[in-house]
């Protein structure tokens, strides 16, 4: 049955990219559009989702992957076309990918700084908490309702985004099973999250995945680099992590360079 299934997912991929004439390098696929009105951010919330292909015809249930930065003009259509590469290679196992689409990304995925060069970035900064706690308390009640869940949760993000993910796993790791943080902004807030790294893991709990790299900007790498230091003399039980080092990659190529091997390693396990 699971060979027919990939056999299944395979012919949707192809069909799908022969059908593509356009000269767009990121495509975008077929997906669905819902809209929550939170309260935590007190906004309009647009979030994108795609299925993997045959949801429509099997009955099972699919761990799902979240993404900020995930609007159908930022990195939603070539991650969703990713996951379809993957699963039809069977890579990973078919998964779901939950788009959170930004208003305020700066705002959203930035924690508090006492940093004054920090604060110039955006006329908000420091609003992840809100943010997350909207991810936590509507979205994640939202897509448990819309679609089938396994309740098994992995985020991925980039630069900022990628801050947001470091963060989460520290001050909130429970929220997740896996974590990719793709050339994370861990010089917010004069990198004080790679300072309090020691403490946040004494209190990790089991079953965690973390991978996360870093481009060659020294802003970056320094602290990806202290990050995975920490990790290889810090003893966490059960926790499982993997740190890509990327010398060649600018900050602006790192996410397409890296993001299949973060994904085939955060998933298929």
């Amino acid at each position: 049955m699971k060979s027919v299934y990939y056999c299944l997912l395979l012919s949707l991929v192809v069909l799908a990219a022969c059908s593509d004439t356009s000269a767009q390098p990121d495509p975008v696929p077929v997906h669905e559009t819902f809209f929550i009105e939170s309260k935590n951010v007190k906004e309009k919330r647009t979030i994108n989702v795609w299925t993997p292909p045959g949801y429509s015809v099997v009955t099972d249930s699919f761990a799902v992957v979240y993404m900020p930065d995930g609007g159908v003009k930022e990195d939603f259509p070539h991650i969703a076309n990713t996951l379809a590469e993957l699963i039809a290679a069977q890579k990973i196992p078919a998964v779901i990918l939950v788009g959170i689409e930004n208003t305020q990304r700066r705002r959203d995925m930035s924690g508090p700084t006492q940093i004054k060069k920090d604060k110039e970035i955006a006329p908000v900064v420091g609003g992840s908490a809100a943010f997350r706690t909207f991810v936590k308390d509507e979205l994640f009640r939202e897509v448990d309702k819309r679609y089938r869940t396994t309740g098994k949760k992995t985020i991925i993000g980039e630069s900022l985004a990628g801050l947001f993910v470091v963060e989460t796993f520290f001050q909130h790791p429970e929220l997740f099973d896996g974590y990719i943080a793709i050339d994370p902004s861990l010089w917010w807030n004069d990198h004080q999250l790679v300072k309090n790294a020691k403490n946040y893991l004494s209190t990790m709990p089991e079953s965690k995945r973390l991978w996360f790299a870093g481009s060659q900007a020294k802003d970056i790498s320094r602290y990806t680099q202290q990050l995975s230091g920490i990790l290889e003399t810090t003893g966490v039980k059960d926790l499982q992590w993997h740190y890509s080092d990327e010398p060649k990659e600018q900050h602006q190529t790192i996410f397409r360079a890296v993001k299949e091997k973060a994904l085939i390693w955060t998933l298929s396990k």
